[in-house]
């Protein structure tokens, strides 16, 4: 193609074109070199372009039926709820200006619609070409589903697509993506602009459902298939690591295209520990001790150079030794060498012979080696050791810098969650700037549809064995005065099954569930299900805090009437949590906030947040812990729950 425009340009009769393979490594190089003429470049040209007609025809027509269908689109609900008309607006004040916005909008307010809503219209106004609507869990995912899809019923003609992990969308019993393997990979290329043709035709929303439709009609990679598909799309709907992630982001979508780009990241509070999770990468001496045995007699390089990382990590243990967790000042260069060798002598070894646990391992290690290249200042290097085990960790404490990388280029970025507060602290944290738009909206909903409770029992480690008793009898009287159905929120697991334990031993009449640990989707399902409207008895649900039914499960009406919450959610006491403090106290931040307070209350926010779900909603919220009653902590609460002993 480059051959053909140059002889237009320059208006040759022939031209030599030759095409270069250089071996990164050792610098060989492979030249293959070819005369054609003019005619024969130009023929091969319309080729290409006829090819391409039929794609490009199509998304002509669909951008103008978008943007006619965009300007006669109405909000898609009869009226804004309080709050929601101040959202939308800040949305689209957002994207016309190319800021960034952090906005705390309370439950109730709608902000699905809300942020999609300005969003679309900003496309149909030449402002955007695309959306990305981020989140963390599959429930906000089927929210936005719901909301593009409600659009679409109003007339909207927009083409979204939802991205499915490729662990849960992949048709093989094991997500081995060699062509040896799977049926779906092999030839990949050559039945892929059929298959996109084909859906772009027929389908406007591609939810998981016709995604597999889809690929199981032309044999191809549903994974794959859906993130080719993902940069012809007007929205996509997926998870944070596909933009943020420098290891799995969408890696084709160029400058001018992120211009024209929104990102909508909902549920904003997540993306903290999701960043330092992104950002993070570790490796344990077990790993390769396994491989370097598995290998010994194969006579693999596989071997030879897991036994050489292994004695790396038996040097670091002896150079330790006696301590449980310590931190490293740099990362040894001599390690990365042995690991970039190890890399090198699996993909040999993968060539040959496929194993899993290998595969893990490579994939372990150059995941390592990518964020090694993004060590600076705000990463902390560090050790833990056991008695069978050690392994180091490349830590990103502070995700604010590198999120703020990942998330450059972008038109606008409009962060938003009920419970975003304190608004400074996340602002700082996920990569703010002073320019940014901060927004705190009022809840929708009256104070009279709360009732708000404070038992200043001590739920501190020291004291739970101590108060368990007056904190089930406390619970006992609340659900005698008002019954109904209730969750209950422990810091922990443990704490949960002691208090668990009592309830039962002093009320074995009360209707309980029990959160376990590990629960598989039809768990999950069967234990929300109990929570039934007018169900005639109590039922009181056990669960953990910040765990998998304190956030993002709506159980509106009657279906809860009831949350109680113990403590005020503080992280374990643990290594990696106090260097995130010291690390804040030396930023001159408060570390203690940065690391305990604002992340426990968080979660305490979350889990009240299930209770109050609409307008019609009313039930009792029920704090446990002194230290609610503390002006700190006071200031911390919502609005609505404050001064409400």
């Amino acid at each position: 193609m480059y051959a053909y425009i140059y002889s237009k340009d320059q208006r040759l009769t022939e031209i030599a074109a030759q095409l270069t393979y250089v071996h990164v490594e050792s610098e060989e190089c492979i030249i293959y070199k070819k005369n054609f003429t003019f005619s024969e470049l130009e023929r091969f040209a319309h080729q290409m372009v006829e090819g391409f007609t039929p794609f490009a025809g199509l998304q002509q027509k669909h951008r103008t039926s978008r943007n006619e269908s965009i300007k006669a689109l109405d909000f898609p609900f009869d009226s804004y709820r309080p709050g929601q008309r101040k959202l939308a607006g800040a949305v689209y004040k957002t994207i016309l200006d190319e800021k960034s916005l952090f906005t705390k909008a309370p439950t109730g307010i709608g902000k699905t619609i809300s942020t999609l809503f300005p969003a679309v219209k900003a496309i149909g106004e030449g402002h955007l070409n695309r959306i990305f609507y981020l989140t963390a869990k599959t429930i906000t995912r089927t929210a936005a589903e719901d909301a593009v899809n409600r659009m679409q019923s109003s007339g909207l003609d927009l083409k979204s697509i939802t991205i499915t992990a490729k662990d849960k969308v992949c048709f093989k019993d094991k997500t081995i993506c060699q062509k040896d393997y799977c049926e779906y990979a092999n030839g990949y290329y050559d039945r892929i602009n059929q298959s996109i043709l084909d859906i772009l035709s027929h389908e406007k929303a591609i939810t998981r459902e016709v995604l597999e439709k889809y690929s199981h009609k032309h044999r191809v990679c549903p994974f794959e298939f859906s993130i080719d598909l993902a940069y012809e799309m007007d929205a996509v709907i997926c998870d944070y690591n596909y933009i943020f992630d420098p290891r799995v982001s969408l890696k084709r979508l160029l400058g001018e295209q992120k211009k024209n780009t929104a990102l909508l990241i909902d549920e904003a509070h997540n993306l903290v520990d999701r960043g330092r999770d992104m950002f993070s990468a570790s490796l344990n001496k077990r790993t390769f001790l396994q491989l370097k045995k598995d290998y010994k007699e194969k006579g693999s390089l596989v071997s030879e150079f897991a036994k050489q990382i292994n004695a790396w990590f038996i040097a670091l243990k002896k150079s330790k030794e006696g301590m449980c967790e310590f931190v490293l000042d740099a990362l040894d260069s001599d390690l990365k060498t042995l690991l970039y060798s190890f890399v090198k002598a699996c993909e040999g070894g993968l060539q040959t012979e496929f194993s899993e646990d290998l595969l893990d391992a490579y994939f372990n290690v150059k995941n390592f080696l990518k964020i090694a290249e993004l060590l600076d200042d705000s990463y902390i290097i560090y050790g833990e050791q056991g008695k069978n085990d050690l392994y180091i960790k490349l830590f990103c404490i502070n995700p604010a810098k590198l999120l703020q990388q990942m998330g450059k280029g972008y038109r606008a970025k409009i962060l938003f969650s009920a419970t975003l507060s304190p608004l400074s602290y996340y602002r700082d944290i996920l990569g703010g700037q002073k320019e940014d738009y901060v927004q705190s909206l009022p809840s929708p909903f009256s104070r009279e549809q709360t009732e708000v409770i404070i038992k200043p029992l001590s739920t501190r480690y020291r004291d739970r064995d101590r108060t368990k008793a007056a904190i089930v009898s406390f619970v006992q009287s609340l659900l005698e005065k008002r019954p109904g159905n209730y969750l209950i929120f422990f810091p922990s697991y443990q704490y949960m099954m002691t208090v668990y334990d009592l309830f039962k031993e002093l009320d074995p009449e009360t209707n309980t569930l029990l959160q376990s640990t590990g629960m598989i989707e039809e768990e999950r399902e069967a234990f929300l299900e109990a929570f039934k409207p007018d169900q005639g008895e109590t039922l009181l649900g056990f669960a953990v805090l910040g765990g998998i039914f304190s956030e993002g499960i709506d159980l509106i009406g009657n279906r809860l009437n009831g949350v109680v919450v113990l403590g005020v959610g503080l992280p374990q006491l643990c290594f990696e949590v106090n260097l995130i403090k010291d690390y804040f106290d030396k930023q001159g931040k408060n570390g203690y906030n940065y690391a305990y307070v604002y992340p426990g209350i968080n979660k305490v926010l979350q889990a009240g947040g299930r209770l109050i779900r609409s307008e019609n909603d009313r039930g009792t919220i029920a704090l446990i812990d002194d230290r609610f009653l503390q002006k700190q902590y006071q200031q911390l609460l919502l609005e609505e729950w404050k001064e409400r002993v």
